[in-house]
């Protein structure tokens, strides 16, 4: 049997006795020295008695003092073990893998099992994993929340160490005996009530625009729009009275509706279905309504609300209209079909857009112009063309260009000191931050996300930022700019630059050289236009084609080497196809200069297939993974990309990857893919 073990304080406490036995030997020892031998003797026999007594004390008492101890462990155990049994927390002990061992009365009310239950804990809580409890070091404890049938609690798990009677019963403390997992739930189902039902009272602002009401009125006569208007009213009306939400028409196609965050989960319960509903609307053959919608919620007070809910709408209307976008804080949710972008036949906002940025470069000394980092044809013949803006006004031009690809070099290398072009027309990043004031207006085209810039600093340091692009809005975009243009309709950056010069100046010319890189630009984004072309499109390469654009000289300078051809045939011929209708290829990246717009061109071939209906490949560069995608008509790539953190369009898209392989990425893809084919029930 293993003996009792005592404190050392105790020890000392109870030996106390003990230890006067040497004092009083030194005294005696003293008292012969002195000379006082009678009185030595006296006390030596003194001295004997007295040890022989507190030793015969010890002995005798021993078993009794060991039993009172023991008896005081199993009474202050007794009283700890009944607190336990009777506290209003539900706690439980158990072991290493979750098993139980010990709960008390609450826990065993709370979860419907009898004390007798040696189950994991696992299987009566999902949420307590057998991993949680493991990853715990002695002495650490770990809270989180779990919803256990209809009520609310935050857990607490403390690791022990314990000495346990094979009953199970814990006696005490000891280390290096064993470790126990003590479970405390501690019910916060009134806080989280008044929480949800907090947050279900929560006010949200929205904003309804019809999409496309201009057209309406010239597609129909005054009788008939009447009726129109009225009828698409009534829709919209019923649709969110039927949600508990107040509507009120602020202006002939807006309206302003204030609900809660209940009837708004209503509404994304049916992916806002009045989006669908006002399509059947009839108005003309080829004139469908629409409806963009803006929500804004949990802002500090109503007024926020309804600033995000115009940002909201600026998003939506931005990424080609007919959808629903909710902003709520610093999260943008996108809801409803993402259908092709309608190309707009007006050209009412070129106009506008040209003359607003003239007024902002005349007012500036210098101009810097970049687009996104790797620079592609469309970016670069952009910046083209915004330089040619700035020098029609006089104004000084940089472009930023930090690295140049082998598929842009024969164009950039164009634009040499020869042929007129100052030395500082290209220059990098460093250079770009030397030149920038605040009189520096920095104009960013052909994405509209900071970080996907040449220079990212620059825009953070900016106050004078203008935004061309033809890609979706997101909600990481550029911020707090004077002048944004942003059409997801256009085909490219080129062809909505294109378009402004006619409005810009009578004095801006194009040379041969600057009609030749935007006419690349428009070339290479809609695929020798096949994809994203429209009416607008043919028109500004007709204009290019008038100020000296040549079809053949354009050809020359995108012709690619062997070594890039050959490894986008590789890369077709490694292309795996996926639920017959998806191919996905992958590409180191290796031996070419420009693999990214390798991997670009390579999706584009593999739509050449039949039956793919859909590209992605994914190429390793930089640390990065890049993805290419594309389709024809029937799968909208851009929406899967935005799974993916990226963007683009409805047949063109992309996405940078950071911190992931390449099978990884292939998985994620995958996954999205699989996701839409749910959805949209093409299995």
């Amino acid at each position: 049997m293993k003996r009792l073990q005592y404190s050392e304080a105790f020890k000392h406490y109870v030996r106390l006795p003990l230890y006067l036995i040497p004092i009083f030997i030194v005294g005696d020892i003293l008292l012969f020295a002195f000379d006082h031998a009678r009185m030595g003797f006296i006390f030596t026999i003194m001295i004997v008695a007295y040890a022989v007594f507190i030793i015969a004390l010890y002995v005798y008492n021993q078993k009794s003092i060991d039993q009172s101890l023991i008896n005081f462990a199993v009474g202050y155990a007794t009283v700890q073990k009944s607190i336990l049994e009777n506290l209003d927390v539900p706690y439980a002990l158990t072991t290493l893998d979750g098993k139980l061992f010990w709960m008390n009365k609450a826990f065993c009310d709370t979860t419907g099992r009898d004390k007798t239950y040696s189950k994991s804990i696992t299987s009566i809580i999902p949420q307590i994993t057998k991993e949680k409890i493991a990853a715990l070091e002695l002495g650490e404890a770990i809270t989180f929340p779990i919803q256990y049938e209809e009520m609310f609690y935050k857990v607490t798990i403390h690791a022990y160490e314990a000495e346990i009677m094979k009953d199970g019963d814990m006696i005490g403390f000891k280390e290096g005996e064993n470790v126990v997992y003590a479970v405390m739930l501690y019910d916060e189902t009134k806080e989280k009530t008044l929480e949800i039902s907090y947050r279900q009272r929560e006010m949200a602002a929205i904003l309804v625009y019809v999409d496309n009401y201009e057209e309406i009125v010239d597609a129909v006569d005054a009788v008939k729009l009447s009726v129109v208007r009225a009828v698409i009213e009534r829709k919209v009306y019923k649709y969110f009275q039927n949600k508990k939400a107040l509507v009120r028409r602020t202006d002939r196609d807006k309206y302003v509706v204030v609900t809660d965050r209940k009837g708004l989960e209503l509404m994304e319960a049916d992916n806002f279905a009045i989006l669908e509903q006002i399509k059947t609307t009839s108005v003309a053959k080829d004139v469908q309504p629409t409806l963009s919608i803006g929500i804004g919620i949990s802002a500090e007070d109503y007024n926020q609300n309804l600033e995000y809910a115009k940002a909201a709408i600026d998003v939506a209307l931005g990424r080609g209209g007919s959808q629903a976008v909710i902003k709520e804080g610093d999260e943008i949710s996108y809801y409803g079909a993402y259908g092709k972008e309608k190309e707009k036949n007006t050209r009412v906002k070129a106009r506008v857009k040209a003359q607003a940025l003239r007024e902002l470069m005349q007012t500036r000394d210098d101009i810097i112009i970049m687009g996104h980092s790797i620079s592609d044809v469309d970016a670069f013949g952009a910046a083209i063309g915004i330089y040619c803006a700035a020098n029609s006004l006089g104004k000084k031009a940089h472009i930023v260009l930090n690295d140049v690809t082998s598929s842009l070099r024969p164009i950039v290398e164009t634009f040499s000191k020869e042929k007129g072009y100052p030395d500082d027309l290209f220059i990098d990043s460093p250079n770009a931050l030397m030149i920038q004031d605040k009189n520096t207006l920095v104009v960013v085209v052909d994405t509209n996300r900071p970080s996907y810039t040449e220079c990212p600093e620059l825009i953070s340091r900016s106050e004078s930022i203008v935004v061309f692009d033809h890609h979706r809005n997101r909600k990481d975009t550029i911020e707090n700019t004077l002048l944004s243009y942003i059409e997801p309709y256009a085909s490219s950056t080129c062809e909505m630059v294109t378009e402004m010069f006619p409005y810009f100046s009578d004095k801006l010319e194009l040379t041969t050289e600057e009609a030749d890189a935007l006419f690349a630009g428009i070339l290479i984004d809609t695929n020798n236009f096949m994809t994203k072309t429209g009416v607008r499109t043919f028109e500004a390469a007709a204009y290019l084609r008038r100020n000296g654009a040549e079809v053949s000289r354009v050809r020359k300078l995108l012709r690619e080497d062997m070594a890039a051809y050959k490894a986008k045939a590789e890369i077709v011929r490694h292309a795996s196809v996926y639920n017959n209708m998806f191919a996905i290829s992958v590409y180191s990246g290796e031996n070419v200069e420009s693999p990214t717009i390798v991997g670009a061109q390579a999706a584009n071939e593999l739509l050449n297939i039949v039956g793919i209906k859909a590209s992605f490949v994914l190429t390793e560069y930089n640390n990065k993974i890049y993805v290419s995608a594309r389709s024809i008509d029937e799968i909208n790539v851009q929406q899967l990309m935005e799974e993916l953190g990226g963007g683009g369009h409805l047949n063109v898209a992309g996405a940078q990857i950071k911190g992931k392989t390449t099978d990884e990425v292939k998985d994620m893809i995958i996954e999205v893919i699989d996701k839409f084919i749910d959805k949209e029930n093409l299995r």
